[in-house]
């Protein structure tokens, strides 16, 4: 599992890294803590974030219903110790090591009947108690590819259908799984090196429609052991699962997040109008609820990018990109009238004007990337993908392409989206002090986040109201931000007479990766009509290329993508890219906010690296090349009024 390297433009990253940004120590350079140290930064004299940390909020494993009966047999401890960067055996016999070891991660297996495949494989006493469970079981050990799938189906019935549990009455099962879970978070969370975090899935899906959640644990397995996860057994409305987080935190004095799923296959519901109950406006209360418990969006997984959408950003050529828009879990597909309550921009420039209306913003969210792996394997390099679900780890079968992953259930056979169209995608990047389960849960509170697609790139940005060009160029360039404006996932409000927003962005290519195409701010205001508008400026351009008085760079930086060899050249883009950018457009008492988007040049997708490697046909439809990207969280302004 090798990535593509470009070793001049690797050195001039790396040489970059170290000197631009001062992350020099890897969270696994850094040694294990001393049972008396207080503090894992490897920079204690200083009081700001000054590391980014990568890692997967989202990641299954054979607890999970959905993944252990299609093939995964992978435990939460199996997918911890890859995480980490030990090699294991994937559930198909290959092995499987990460180039470069996560950071961090949550096992986020799903809730609905946690840990069913495993207790299937161990004859389970309280499973085999049950009618539905026996029979369950006996299907499955008739070790039959029929059994297997009726099984499955049978389960599926209950959960997506029937929507009772046929175990309610048999809660000790899940308890059992659930405990396991958490005691290999425990083994494997080592502060200062690598974070377990402790996490599951609410896998609500109203008539089919995805409304998941993945709710982290802030503690440990102290606290998390005192519940059973809440399932959409039990409630599918986010509110009730909001009520539920309210009690567990009373209950043990712990504290939780849940971040909402990529709402691209969600119907419109995931940025609704109305509750999805009582089908009530959206009021203040519900918008200070939903910030309260759910800061953060997952903008970018396997199952697609929840950015934009070419339909709603006509003007970005960038908004097509891995895009997910024609089924759901359900029979109905999407309709055009329900894309502006899916997507993160639209979303946010839908905030602005309930913020206004309501006075609290209930889509102020900041976005990660992260995966969705069903596999057990937090696999996001484009040369090293293994699929959605073990049922598809590479191999030259046709079903790795071709099995239908959404809209199996709709009986418009275009609306079926297939495994080639899934995503290698995607990281949630951190900027922190520490790698510990609290400073990064921390992090992610205060959403100083950002969302790649699977890459490594490091972006920063601060925005305030008297940084110069010059301040690029600081050596104390992250703490002078800090002290004088705000990073992602902050606030400006009441701007100066006379004054502008202006803005600091750095951006450093992955140094595994590719180089640089270009680093933009996307803008979202609400106008004085209230109507809401978005636009895109080019901040920094590679290889020279002119950015126009309009703020766009229309000339594309190329493509060396080799389909046949599956290659790239690093001999166009840039391996850094910086900028001073002030509004040109602001309007004082106009809601506004601004985030960062960074694109790297094309590479090869990993639909072409399968192609090559298993000498199999490119499924028509599939793209040659994709251009890897990250999105921060934005800086939201305020006026006085």
């Amino acid at each position: 599992m090798s990535s593509m390297k470009c070793l001049q433009s690797a050195i001039i990253a790396i040489a970059i890294v170290v000197t631009v940004l001062s992350e020099t120590v890897t969270a696994q350079d850094v040694p294990p803590p001393s049972e008396k140290k207080i503090t894992y930064s490897p920079y204690p004299e200083q009081t700001f974030p000054n590391r980014v940390y990568f890692g997967d909020t989202h990641l299954h494993t054979g607890y999970s219903t959905d993944a252990g009966m299609v093939g995964c047999i992978l435990t939460p401890e199996d997918a911890l110790r890859v995480s980490r960067g030990e090699e294991i055996t994937s559930s198909h016999g290959l092995p499987v090591k990460l180039p470069r070891p996560l950071d961090f991660v949550v096992i986020t297996d799903h809730a609905e009947n946690l840990g069913l495949s495993p207790a299937i494989a161990e004859s389970n006493a309280d499973l085999l108690s049950n009618a539905w469970g026996k029979k369950i079981h006996d299907l499955v050990k008739l070790g039959t590819v029929d059994g297997q799938r009726m099984a499955f189906d049978m389960w599926v019935e209950a959960m997506m259908m029937d929507r009772k549990d046929p175990l309610k009455k048999f809660p000790e099962m899940g308890r059992t799984f659930w405990k396991r879970s958490t005691a290999a978070a425990e083994k494997y969370n080592e502060p200062g090196l690598f974070t377990a975090f402790i996490g599951f899935e609410w896998t609500s899906a109203p008539d089919g429609n995805n409304l998941h959640r993945n709710v982290i644990f802030r503690g440990g397995k102290d606290k998390a052991d005192q519940i059973i996860p809440i399932s959409a057994y039990d409630t599918d409305d986010p509110e009730k699962l909001w009520e539920w987080m309210a009690d567990y935190e009373r209950k043990t004095g712990g504290q939780l997040m849940a971040i909402a799923h990529n709402g691209n296959i969600s119907n419109g519901l995931m940025f609704d109008d109305v509750t999805l109950t009582s089908k009530k406006p959206l009021d203040r209360d519900y918008a200070e609820r939903r910030m309260r418990w759910e800061p953060l969006y997952e903008v970018t997984q396997i199952k697609g990018d929840g950015e934009a959408h070419p339909a709603l950003s006509p003007n970005d050529e960038f908004a097509d990109f891995e895009t997910w828009d024609e089924a759901t879990f359900g029979p109905v597909s999407t309709t055009p009238d329900m894309l502006p309550r899916e997507y993160a921009r639209s979303a946010y420039k839908r905030g602005l004007a309930y913020e206004q209306k309501l006075g609290v913003n209930p889509f102020k969210f900041g976005m990660i990337g992260s995966t969705d792996s069903h596999t057990g394997l937090p696999t996001t390099q484009e040369d090293s993908f293994f699929g959605k679900v073990s049922l598809l780890e590479p191999s030259a079968d046709p079903i790795r392409f071709e099995e239908v992953i959404i809209g199996r259930t709709n009986p418009d056979p275009t609306k079926k989206i297939r495994a080639w169209r899934t995503s290698a995608s995607g990281l949630a990047a951190v900027w922190s002090r520490e790698n510990t389960r609290e400073a990064i849960w921390d992090a992610m509170a205060r959403k100083e986040v950002y969302a790649t697609s699977g890459t490594r790139l490091k972006v920063r940005v601060f925005a305030g109201w008297d940084f110069e060009a010059s301040d690029l160029d600081r050596s104390d360039f992250a703490e002078h931000g800090y002290d004088n404006g705000v990073p992602m996932g902050g606030d400006l409000s009441s701007a100066p007479r006379g004054k502008a927003p202006s803005f600091l962005v750095r951006a450093v290519k992955d140094p595994d990766g590719a180089d640089l195409d270009r680093v933009q701010i996307i803008k979202g205001w609400l106008g004085a009509d209230g109507e809401t508008h978005e636009q895109i400026y080019d901040l920094a351009v590679s290889d020279g290329r002119r950015i126009g008085a309009d703020g766009r760079c229309r000339k594309s930086v190329g493509n060396t993508v080799n389909a046949e060899e599956a290659t790239y050249s690093n001999s166009i883009g840039d391996p850094y890219l910086e900028a001073f950018w002030q509004d040109p457009d602001f309007e004082a008492n106009q809601r506004a906010f601004y985030y960062v988007r960074v694109i790297e040049i094309p590479t090869p997708r990993w639909t072409t690296f399968d192609a090559k490697v298993f000498g199999v046909e490119l499924p028509e439809g599939a793209p040659v090349s994709i251009q890897e990207r990250a999105y921060t969280s934005p800086i939201w302004y305020t006026p006085d009024n």
